[in-house]
């Protein structure tokens, strides 16, 4: 026996070392797949504004930007009130003429003729002489639809609040406008709330009366009950969007709306990241004191890297 090893002893050391060698590999594998990094497509990439992200306003985006919020809200809203209300996606729609992205040329006289003299006329009374018009644009009707969207008591069918996200043709002369005046009149003039909001620089306003300082953009609140008041809440491209509570009825407890939130949500999901160039000033622009806050902010995060804007 001196110097020679039990053969099963041999077995059970082999055995031994196999089972902590399989055991060393499981625990390597744990620690690489509940540590290792999250793919880069699903890292979160939020907005490099502290508010609204004035490049979302471009139309390229707005329309998608506009049917996300819509969506969103409802979402965010259905899950945060009483039981006895849910949120309708409700739609409105109408017939447009509107011509801001044509360049529309209606002369005074359509076709414009030759002038003949009348021996020439009476040689050639025969053909009939005809003239070259000239080719022109016109505005073709579109029609249009918004959603808006409505909570409602479900045992009575009761509009309790309307909240509507206003578009450009909403904040422009034409078919756009009149359509929602008539919209917001109704509401004012009725038992619902009004929420309103506004994330476009361009165009004009909502009517507010009386004197408030101007802002980049703005959420009217109008409780039915406190009418003709109604909160504003205005911030600027430098600002955080406010928080506000939903209004609904006297009794019920009011959920708190973070629109912030909600928008840094449809960012991500949406990646505008990948699609937005920041190398380039928004559409529309921003006012000079806030287009050299802008490129400062966005190089500082690294999204801006050309040497002149």
């Amino acid at each position: 026996m001196n110097g020679l090893r039990p053969a099963g002893l041999t077995v059970v050391r082999s055995q031994t070392s196999f089972k902590l060698a399989f055991e060393a590999i499981l625990q390597l594998f744990r620690i690489i797949f509940t540590t290792s990094p999250t793919p880069y497509y699903n890292q979160a990439m939020n907005s490099p504004f502290p508010g609204m992200n004035p490049y979302l306003e471009n139309p390229v985006f707005w329309a998608e930007v506009h049917h996300r919020l819509i969506t969103a809200l409802a979402d965010t809203i259905e899950e945060n009130i009483p039981p006895e209300y849910r949120v309708a996606i409700e739609q409105r729609t109408y017939l447009s003429e509107d011509s801001d992205s044509l360049l529309v040329g209606i002369p005074d006289v359509s076709v414009f003729t030759k002038q003949i003299s009348s021996q020439q006329y009476s040689v050639t009374n025969s053909q009939t002489s005809t003239s070259d018009g000239i080719t022109v644009i016109i505005p073709l009707p579109e029609h249009i639809t918004e959603n808006y969207l409505e909570i409602r008591e479900v045992s009575t069918g009761f509009v309790v609040t309307s909240i509507e996200v206003l578009s450009p043709k909403n904040k422009r002369p034409g078919e756009g406008r009149k359509a929602y005046e008539l919209k917001r009149k109704q509401i004012l003039a009725s038992l619902s709330n009004l929420v309103e909001i506004d994330f476009l620089r361009a165009g004009k306003p909502m009517l507010i009366l009386g004197e408030f300082p101007p802002t980049d953009y703005q959420i009217i609140v109008s409780r039915s009950v406190t009418r003709p008041q109604a909160k504003l809440y205005g911030f600027s491209i430098r600002e955080p969007i406010p928080v506000f509570p939903l209004p609904l009825q006297s009794e019920d407890t009011e959920p708190v709306l973070n629109l912030q939130s909600l928008l840094h949500g449809i960012y991500n999901r949406a990646r505008y990241h990948l699609a937005i160039n920041y190398n380039q000033e928004p559409v529309p622009p921003l006012k000079p004191e806030d287009a050299l806050w802008s490129d400062m902010l966005l190089r500082e995060q690294g999204l801006r890297t050309n040497s002149d804007v």
